[in-house]
């Protein structure tokens, strides 16, 4: 089941809140002394997450529970780093895999519960659901059933959300069933999105049906160095914002980057650079430790700002 992206319900008493966590959906089959567990795509990816193959604590009893629930990885933090659990995904070399395992644990939250003991529950409400879920007490190092909030209000948890820097929350209907497969109303994600100004420094040529267009724009910071790399910005542009955007950008074109620093070089790859004098304001879901703004979707054109004047904001 998926969630549609929205803003907060104006009804909190219908709702439950849950926190957007930074990982990656997976279905956990959890029996008697064994774990498997399948992505979204419907792939097996037991092999590679052997730390999630012992089950949890509290799941001696059960005979079958189907959970749903997010892999993530902690990065040494105190809350999930999607850039952490990057180094785990896409994996196949079992040497790999346990080096990684063992550098970069992961931990499954669950959420949901979809089975137990051979009695299907897509059809019970999600209140029902949960309250089962948290009666089994499932735990361990590995594994972690995360808060489901009924007491206090979408806008305060967004708030902490926003403050600790996650993705934001996850509205659910209280009376909801669970719909495998569809994007629900009943389920509305509320992300907390950030707004950066941003020099362009270049941009990558488009592929498919943006040949001969910009693909995506590569962006700086004004930092003590010059212009530091902020990341790339690849979505929200019309097909006349990108005519606008090429008309300004190829006068501009230069040989070397202008970026104080080496660009990643998977983003560096192919790319054209241009003078550093266009800013655009972009949305995005957050900084790395790198200084890259993650998931950056362009907003628009700032042509009142100084592209000296634009520093990292947040």
């Amino acid at each position: 089941m998926l969630a549609t992206a929205g803003d907060l319900p104006p009804d909190d008493h219908a709702w439950a809140y849950e926190m957007k966590w930074d990982g990656v959906r997976a279905i956990a089959f959890v029996g008697p002394g064994t774990v498997r567990l399948w992505s979204r795509s419907g792939r097996e990816i037991t092999s590679s997450y052997p730390e999630l193959r012992q089950p949890p604590d509290g799941s001696a009893g059960i005979t079958r529970a189907v959970l749903d629930g997010e892999i993530v990885a902690f990065g040494g933090g105190q809350w999930p780093s999607f850039e952490a659990l990057q180094q785990r995904i896409n994996i196949s070399s079992p040497a790999q895999i346990a080096l990684l395992a063992a550098e970069i644990p992961v931990s499954y939250l669950a959420f949901d519960l979809l089975c137990l003991d051979g009695t299907p529950l897509l059809d019970a409400p999600y209140a029902e659901r949960r309250a089962r879920l948290d009666a089994l007490g499932l735990a361990g190092r590995h594994w972690q059933v995360p808060p489901s909030f009924t007491d206090v209000t979408g806008a305060d948890l967004l708030a902490v959300s926003r403050q600790q820097g996650l993705e934001g929350v996850v509205a659910k209907r209280l009376t909801s069933r669970y719909e495998p497969g569809r994007r629900s109303p009943a389920w509305r994600k509320v992300k907390v999105v950030l707004r950066q100004e941003a020099v362009v420094g270049g941009w990558r040529p488009g592929e498919g049906n943006r040949a001969g267009q910009i693909g995506s724009l590569l962006v700086g910071v004004t930092g003590p160095a010059g212009l530091d790399y902020a990341g790339h910005v690849g979505t929200g542009f019309t097909q006349e914002t990108l005519g606008m955007l090429g008309r300004r950008l190829f006068p501009l074109r230069r040989a070397t980057s202008p970026f104080a620093a080496p660009v990643p070089p998977d983003h560096a790859r192919g790319a054209v650079w241009a003078e550093p004098r266009l800013v655009v304001e972009v949305g995005f879901g957050g900084w790395t430790s790198t200084g890259v703004m993650r998931a950056a979707s362009y907003k628009g054109l700032r042509t009142d700002k100084d592209p000296a004047e634009v520093v990292r904001e947040s």
